[in-house]
């Protein structure tokens, strides 16, 4: 097995803790408050569970699908109305607790 360079090793780690810690903190903001968020931020909080984020050209909307959890669909409209968001975070706890129906 060939050896990785000690940048590329540190620069993934970098990179991920970022992103994890990221995702953690927008989605304890939403879940504190719905309001004022943008599909970017649902984007990185759904990319931190393995949904597909499906934003096809020319639409207004974006769909994510999990196959535990379905699919949810949300418009692209700034800021997204606190309904959407919640209903993004319903579809992300069954993600997070595998026994949620």
């Amino acid at each position: 097995m060939a050896a990785r360079p000690a940048g590329l090793v540190l620069w993934c780690r970098i990179r991920y803790h970022i992103v994890v810690s990221n995702s953690k903190k927008i989605l304890a903001g939403m879940r504190r408050n719905a309001r004022n968020w943008r599909i970017e931020d649902l984007e990185v909080v759904a990319h931190r569970f393995g949904v597909d984020v499906d934003s096809q050209g020319g639409t207004s909307h974006v769909t994510f699908r999990h196959p535990r959890a379905g699919r949810t669909t949300v418009p692209k409209h700034i800021p997204i109305k606190p309904w959407y968001v919640r209903d993004f975070l319903e579809f992300i706890s069954k993600l997070e607790d595998p026994e949620h129906d």
